[in-house]
């Protein structure tokens, strides 16, 4: 059995164990790309899943607004460290201080503090991005500027209104031609009309029978395009790979060393953020990459530039991120010979850290359960809009301290997750962050 050959068993594995009704999957090795379609693009209306069927990337759209706007910077048109009030004279936040000093630099490195979690369809219409931008001088300020890294949709809808403004086009315009076009990325896409040409896959998730069911609605709204809205193939989204790995003409390489640059450090299952890439290593090996989720949509690119591989896997379940997981750790593991250690539990009293931690989209409870310590996972819904019903909740995750500040989960579901306390400096707990997104202790 090829490398490939066992990384697409573990993708069938999960398939079966997650009830994921698609999964397409590519690998490029050192110059040589293999690619697989397995199960269908919906449980409804069933079609097989081929590499040029159309998944929502979800997030990993933010790299292609992060290269949009390095592009733009080499033109001289926008500054990283400007102010965003350079290229956006109305911009306004709850704090007015924030407002004025922000720059896009911490649009990029998840850095601005206010709240990130804002979803809405403002309608189809060219102005809905500045619309959204409109709305944040309504969301809270919850963390101070640049003091922490709290991962930030709302910070992608403001940098993909100043590449509007730089431009004199609407943001998907612009990044056709800034980079889909050069890249030749000719069936990516962010809108319905141009998508339900192609073969294309529906998202699922659970209903509270735990049946696999398809997610409504599909489109996530054009006011979140340059945070999550590209719609694209593996076989594309392959060809950005390349990019990453082998270089060319889109950008020069002193601005692709400054994107994979270490930002920001984060700690957990990433290391530190560059310019919207997510930075990790292995037993010494470099990785960078970034996921995305959209409503019952999970994908994951993921690269080790200097070794040449890059893995690319898209998923229509709401449990895909599991799948890309597992997929992820035997790729690294067959094509690089790498595995992330295991984390060792140490005794600690979980008193002082037990209670309900919030956010705007989900509460986190912490919890003494019969079979141990317990971490529950309590959406509120509010995606793609604010008014959107929460879905069920996921099963509880087992959780071990691995020091006085992380915890990790040890069950199979959701095995390797780590999640980490954020103090003050008095040393009181400021914040709980999982899955990027910070936490506030309730009460």
């Amino acid at each position: 059995m090829s490398r490939f050959e066992e990384v697409v068993e573990v993708a069938k594995a999960a398939m079966e164990d997650l009830s994921v009704p698609g999964v397409a999957l590519g690998v490029l090795f050192e110059g040589e790309e293999e690619l697989a379609g397995l199960g269908v693009t919906s449980v409804e209306h069933p079609l097989e899943v081929t590499p040029d069927t159309l998944f929502q990337v979800g997030s990993i759209t933010k790299t292609f607004t992060a290269t949009a706007i390095m592009r733009l910077v080499e033109d001289g048109k926008i500054g990283l460290d400007d102010s965003v009030r350079a290229h956006l004279p109305s911009f306004r936040l709850a704090d007015e201080e924030v407002a004025e000093r922000a720059t896009i630099r911490q649009l990029l490195t998840h850095t601005g503090g206010w709240l990130g979690d804002y979803f809405d369809d403002l309608g189809p219409g060219e102005e809905a991005l500045a619309r959204m931008v409109e709305r944040l001088a309504e969301q809270p300020q919850l963390t101070s500027l640049g003091e922490v890294y709290s991962y930030n949709n709302a910070a992608f809808y403001v940098a993909g209104r100043v590449i509007e403004v730089a431009t004199g086009q609407p943001f998907e315009t612009a990044i056709r031609e800034l980079v889909l076009a050069p890249l030749g990325l000719e069936a990516a896409s962010f809108f319905a009309d141009d998508v339900i040409t192609h073969r294309f896959a529906v998202g699922h998730e659970k209903d509270e029978a735990g049946e696999t069911v398809v997610a409504r609605p599909w489109s996530i709204g054009r006011a979140a395009h340059p945070a999550g809205g590209l719609v694209m193939s593996t076989r594309d989204l392959m060809r950005y790979a390349r990019f990453w790995i082998e270089g060319g003409d889109l950008l020069r390489p002193e601005s692709v060393e400054e994107m994979l640059r270490p930002q920001v450090p984060i700690g957990g299952n990433v290391d530190a953020v560059g310019l919207a890439w997510m930075l990790m290593s292995i037993e010494g090996v470099r990785l960078i990459g970034h996921s995305g989720g959209t409503k019952g949509q999970v994908t994951f690119l993921g690269m080790a530039p200097e070794q040449g591989l890059a893995l690319v896997v898209f998923t229509n379940h709401s449990y895909g991120g599991v799948l890309t997981e597992r997929v992820a750790a035997k790729a690294y593991e067959a094509y690089l010979g790498v595995r992330e250690p295991e984390l060792e539990a140490v005794e600690l009293d979980a008193a002082p850290y037990l209670g309900r931690y919030s956010s705007r989209m989900a509460d986190l409870e912490l919890v003494e359960a019969e079979a141990g310590l317990e971490l529950r996972y309590l959406p509120k819904g509010g995606f793609p809009t604010p008014d959107t019903p929460p879905p069920p909740p996921p099963p509880p995750a087992s959780v071990r301290f691995a020091s006085e500040d992380e915890l990790f989960c040890v069950d199979e579901i959701w095995k390797g997750e780590r999640i980490l306390f954020l103090r003050d400096p008095e040393g009181r707990i400021k914040w709980l962050r999982a899955g990027g997104r910070v936490y506030s202790p309730a009460g």
